[in-house]
């Protein structure tokens, strides 16, 4: 783990990078988390379905209109700590599915399993879990 936050998020990071060869951004960078070998600049999130917490709400995303990423790259992770699903979503779809929460002033985004189905999202769920340690 390379923060003191919940070892879910920085999992989640690491298996991307691991991945696809995405260099990881500083701690400290503002609104993504890695960059692909070809600018892109990515948000990458990750939720552990609990058997007593179901929700697939992923963590807050700030300034989501402020062009900070281009794909959310997202992981469900089961209880104990295996891959579920994972996908690459395109900020235009993150922003449309989205939900504004004022007293956070963030956004919501659940990974409901209807995103694997929508156009432009790519299922990377083998690609994820092969990198698994």
């Amino acid at each position: 783990m390379r923060s003191a936050n919940n070892p879910t998020g920085d999992l989640a990071e690491y298996l991307f990078c691991h991945a696809f060869g995405w260099q990881q951004a500083p701690n400290s960078e503002r609104g993504y988390d890695a960059t692909g070998a070809d600018g892109t600049r990515y948000q990458i999130k990750g939720r552990r379905i609990h058997r007593r917490n179901k929700s697939r709400q992923l963590s807050a995303i700030r300034d989501i209109n402020g062009g900070h990423f281009d794909v959310l790259a997202g992981v469900l992770f089961d209880d104990d700590f295996n891959v579920m699903k994972a996908a690459l979503i395109p900020i235009a779809f993150v922003i449309e599915r989205s939900t504004f929460i004022a007293h956070t002033n963030s956004n919501k985004f659940m990974l409901r399993d209807d995103v694997w189905n929508a156009p432009g999202v790519r299922d990377v769920t083998a690609e994820i879990a092969a990198a698994m340690p």
